[in-house]
């Protein structure tokens, strides 16, 4: 064979293997998928459980199963990179405005996620510290209305006083675009991996404090504060107590990109829905809360018998909890917020009595609703700095 034909031959080789090289990227590019809003319907969602519960029998197959859904949390999200690139970037945290209220303090707080971008909020704490006390991150979902926004909403202002008054350290902060996080739009197409990332900055901050006890932290959140919730805690083991409200569902994965918006939930790799993600919280205690005027309206049924199936596997079914308000719409209402109290005073040996009136009833009435301008960081007095415009 002449040296003319050998070339050939290897020319065509080597354009037959590029050729089959750009069909395989293809193909595995098309196996990753995103899985966004009502994805899927009811029916098919239970099914995909059935075929998801079909793949282990026992806690090593289903911590095997679990080990591939975080992976594909982290690497669809590309957590890890960002977190390899700045996680160890010194804080830089500005703090200011106490406000000594009824049982509790409040001020306002900025910490440094990563050099020149901070993460804007509120740290309440109980107006006398004595010991290690808990720690509870609250992030808030999509309500954008003026009377009715964000961190500075009502609801979130009642239950972050109420957790400081029974004994925890809680910080309320701001996602992405919203309030004085103005350094990313909401709808970056990174929105879910800058989210996650800024909880676990959040998380590294507060355990940083000597008042703080580390084997006593919690998250919660409504809507896509769930979200958040329940992704921190399925990457981050340092969360010991989760409480994601109306939000697990096994058709709907979240309509907005700080949700859905990076291939988490499916790729060649791996498929899962939230529920599963939910379920990483295992073995550690946990409270979904659901209703039924939304996509949580199926727990009791679908979602919640999943999850507690898991938990079983690690003989602790009784860590995890359904409050099903059937009658109730999508919010963090008083009745979901009794049941939460309930369930940190059990979990984070928090002082319940501390909210309680002499009848023996939650009573929110000591708290003092506070104007945005009372709980913004950065104002006249307090400039942004220059770094971060």
């Amino acid at each position: 064979m002449n040296k003319r034909r050998i070339r050939s031959r290897i020319f065509l080789i080597s354009a037959f293997l590029f050729f089959f090289g750009l069909v395989s990227l293809f193909a595995q590019k098309k196996k990753v998928e995103l899985c966004v809003g009502y994805y899927q319907t009811e029916e098919e969602a239970i099914k995909q459980l059935e075929r998801f519960a079909s793949t282990y029998s026992n806690l090593k197959e289903w911590e095997k199963r679990a080990k591939r859904i975080r992976n594909g949390i982290i690497v669809g999200s590309e957590l890890n990179k960002i977190l390899k690139k700045y996680r160890k970037a010194p804080f830089e945290t500005i703090i200011h405005s106490k406000k000594i209220l009824d049982g509790y303090t409040v001020e306002n707080i900025a910490i440094e996620s990563k050099p020149g971008f901070y993460v804007t909020g509120n740290i309440y704490k109980p107006e006398n510290i004595k010991g290690k006390i808990p720690v509870i991150l609250c992030p808030h979902g999509h309500w954008s209305k003026p009377e009715d926004y964000g961190r500075f909403r009502t609801d979130m202002q009642k239950r972050c006083a109420a957790f400081a008054r029974m004994g925890a350290v809680v910080f309320a902060y701001d996602m992405i675009g919203y309030g004085e996080s103005t350094q990313y739009e909401h709808h970056d197409p990174r929105a879910l991996q800058i989210q996650t990332f800024r909880s676990i900055r959040v998380l590294d901050y507060l355990l940083s404090l000597d008042y703080v006890d580390k084997s006593r932290v919690a998250v919660t959140g409504a809507s896509g504060g769930a979200t958040q919730t329940f992704l921190l805690t399925a990457v981050e083991n340092r969360v010991t107590v989760s409480i994601p409200v109306v939000q697990v569902s096994a058709h709907f994965f979240g309509g907005c990109v700080c949700e859905s918006g990076m291939p988490i939930h499916k790729s060649r790799k791996h498929e899962t829905n939230n529920v599963e993600i939910a379920a990483l919280a295992a073995p550690r205690p946990m409270l979904i809360i659901s209703d039924g005027d939304d996509w949580t309206k199926n727990t009791p049924e679908v979602e919640f018998p999943y999850i507690k199936n898991i938990y079983k596997l690690y003989g602790v079914e009784d860590k995890v909890e359904n409050l099903h308000l059937a009658d109730e719409k999508h919010n963090y209402g008083f009745s979901k917020r009794k049941g939460v109290y309930q369930f940190l005073a059990k979990h984070l040996g928090l002082d319940y009595d501390k909210i309680l009136n002499d009848r023996g009833e939650v009573d929110e009435s000591f708290v003092t609703i506070l104007q945005r301008e009372k709980l913004n960081v950065f104002n006249d007095e307090h400039k942004r700095p220059e770094s971060t415009q």
